[in-house]
């Protein structure tokens, strides 16, 4: 499973309505893929499809898909959104990852 903060749920609501997509019934896509400074790194893009072994899960009226490989990277994480001085971005709390890397855009098991 995986989780949706409320200001998390709020940004991707506006960012998907701003690129066509509607948050009541297309998905966001969070994936991982290798690269970044620790060796594997976040995706997340908006989609309005499911594959065949995709995952899907619904958290804060967000629907999230992702695919079977990235899920075991995945499982138990929060998506989160920081607007602070120090940078603006989702950001992934992922109780898998053992290292991150000082942006937090990749991390490592």
């Amino acid at each position: 499973m995986i989780k949706v903060s409320d200001t998390a749920k709020a940004k991707v609501a506006a960012l998907m309505s701003e690129e066509g997509f509607e948050a009541g019934s297309d998905y966001v896509r969070v994936g991982v893929k290798s690269g970044g400074c620790s060796g594997l790194s976040y995706e997340l893009n908006f989609d309005n499809t499911v594959g065949d072994t995709d995952k899907v899960f619904e958290d804060n009226d967000i629907k999230i898909v992702v695919d079977k490989k990235s899920f075991l990277y995945l499982v138990g994480t929060t998506l989160e959104y920081s607007g602070g001085l120090n940078g603006k971005g989702f950001v992934f709390n992922n109780p898998n990852a053992q290292r991150t890397c000082g942006c937090g855009e990749s991390f490592s098991l």
